[in-house]
C-alpha cells in the first residue's frame, strides 16, 4: 500500500484543496490544514485527516474531515472498491448504526490523490489500537476494568444493531453474489478460496489449505442471513469515552451468518492476547458471556461458533499471507523471513490450535 510516509502530503494538499472547493457551493477563502495520518492507520488503504476552513454566506466555517484513499502500490486484497465503502456509509446513515457522514466520492479522476478516494466527516473519539494490541499497551490499558467492559459491550451492541437491520430494505441486496454460490457462506468461501490462490502464488500453505478443506467438509446449512460488517471488532470503533461514536472500516462488508462477525471479534481478541502470550486485561467479559449477551441483543441463536472461529482464522490467515508479502515489498522483512512468516505466524498458530493441526513450521 502507499503508506502516508511515502505520500507527498504537501502535493496532496495542493491538489485536494481546489477539489474540495468545487464541492462546496459558495465557499470563499478556503484553507486546508496540513494533512496528517492517524496513528492507528491500517494496512489496506491510506487515511488522511485534515481541517477545512472557509467562509460562506458571510460566516466562518470549519469542518474536520477524513480522506480514505484506495491503495495504488501493493494491495492486500485482490480487489478494492472505494465506492462500496462509500455506499455502505450512505445506506447506514439513516439507521441506528453510528457511522461517519459520507461527504464526497471521487472514483474517476486519479489526478487528485492518485487513486479513487472518498471524504467523510471526522468523528471525535479514540480507537482501541492494533499495534501494539490494546491488551498490551495504549489507552485501554490505562482505564478501569469497568470501562473496558463497557467498551466490549459497546462493540457487541453495534454488531447486534447491524445484524438486526433488514438488509434488503436498507438497500444492501446488491451484496448477494449468486454467481459465487447459492448461499452467503458459499459465496464467502469462494471469495476467500480465490483470494488464497491469488495470494499464495502457487506456494503451498499447509495450515490454511487444511483449514479450507475442513470448512468445506463441515459447512453448516439453513442459517439466517444478515448484513455482515466483515471486520467486526472494537478496533474498528471510535469511542467517545465508552460510548461507540462511529463504526468504521466497511471494506469487508457482505452478507453472511450472524455468527461470522461474532466469531471474528472473538478470534481477533484472542489474536491480540493469548495468541501473543498476553493475558486479557481485567474487565473484558469472557467469551461465553459475550455469546449470551449477543444472543439477547440480536435475537439470533449461536449454534456454530467453533466453525466460524475456524473461518475467522482462515480468513485472517489469508490476509496475513498477503501482509507478509507486503512487509517484504517494503523491506520490513527480508524475503526468507517473509516466506517463513507466510506459513508460521500468530494467526496460523491459533488456527492450527483450533483444528488440532501440527504446529506451523
Amino acid at each position: 500500500m502507499p503508506t502516508p510516509w511515502q505520500r507527498d502530503l504537501a502535493a496532496d494538499r495542493e491538489r485536494l484543496a481546489p477539489w474540495l472547493a468545487a464541492r462546496i457551493p459558495g465557499a470563499q477563502e478556503l484553507r486546508l490544514s496540513e494533512l496528517r495520518a492517524p496513528q492507528s492507520s491500517g494496512f489496506s488503504n491510506d487515511t488522511l485527516l485534515f481541517d477545512l476552513e472557509y467562509r460562506r454566506d458571510g460566516r466562518a466555517r470549519r469542518e474536520a474531515l477524513v480522506a480514505r484513499i484506495q491503495p495504488t502500490g501493493f494491495q492486500v486484497f485482490p480487489d478494492y472498491d472505494m465506492g462500496l465503502q462509500f455506499r455502505a456509509l450512505e445506506l447506514l446513515a439513516p439507521t441506528e448504526v453510528p457511522v461517519p457522514r459520507a461527504r464526497w466520492l471521487e472514483s474517476d479522476d486519479a489526478s487528485v490523490l492518485g487513486a479513487p478516494f472518498y471524504v467523510m466527516d471526522q468523528v471525535a473519539g479514540r480507537v482501541p489500537p492494533d499495534n501494539p494490541p490494546y491488551h498490551v499497551a495504549g489507552w485501554v490499558t490505562e482505564i478501569p476494568p469497568e470501562e473496558r467492559a463497557a467498551i466490549w459491550w459497546g462493540g457487541i451492541g453495534c454488531m447486534a444493531r447491524i445484524h438486526r437491520l433488514d438488509w434488503r430494505a436498507v438497500g444492501f441486496g446488491f451484496l448477494d453474489r449468486p454467481e459465487r454460490g447459492a448461499t452467503p457462506l458459499d459465496q464467502q468461501l469462494a471469495y476467500y478460496q480465490d483470494y488464497l490462490r491469488w495470494a499464495a502464488g502457487g506456494r503451498e500453505q499447509p495450515t490454511i489449505e487444511a483449514a479450507l478443506a475442513w470448512l468445506r467438509k463441515h459447512q453448516p446449512s439453513g442459517e439466517p442471513t444478515v448484513l455482515s460488517w466483515g471486520d467486526a471488532r472494537i478496533g474498528n470503533i471510535l469511542f467517545d469515552g465508552t460510548r461507540p461514536a462511529a463504526v468504521l472500516d466497511w471494506e469487508m462488508v457482505g452478507l453472511g451468518s450472524p455468527e461470522m462477525d461474532l466469531a471474528w471479534q472473538i478470534f481477533l481478541d484472542k489474536h491480540h492476547s493469548v495468541g501473543i502470550g498476553q493475558p486479557r486485561l481485567a474487565g473484558f467479559p469472557g467469551y461465553e458471556e459475550t455469546v449470551d449477551r449477543y444472543q439477547e441483543q440480536s435475537g439470533f441463536a449461536i449454534r456454530h461458533l467453533h466453525y466460524y472461529e475456524v473461518f475467522a482464522g482462515f480468513r485472517f490467515a489469508v490476509i496475513m499471507l498477503r501482509l507478509a508479502q507486503q512487509m517484504v515489498r517494503y523491506a520490513v522483512m527480508d524475503e526468507a523471513t517473509g516466506r517463513a512468516f507466510e506459513r508460521n505466524n500468530t494467526v496460523t498458530r491459533l488456527l492450527a490450535g483450533l483444528l488440532d493441526l501440527p504446529e506451523p513450521r
